[in-house]
């Protein structure tokens, strides 16, 4: 996984796509936070910001 981070980074660096970074990192933020409500009891208000 640190290989593909590291790889994806310098790709990213070299093509000067850095705008992407933060795209990225929020999608990643989204994804995981409805993974981890899937079966919380905070599930019914973090859907209902979506």
């Amino acid at each position: 996984m640190a290989s593909f981070v590291s790889e994806f980074w310098s790709f990213l660096s070299s093509r000067k796509k850095l705008w992407l970074v933060p795209i990225i990192v929020i999608l990643l933020l989204i994804g995981t936070l409805l993974i981890v409500s899937q079966g919380s009891i905070i599930a019914p208000f973090i859907y209902t910001l979506f």
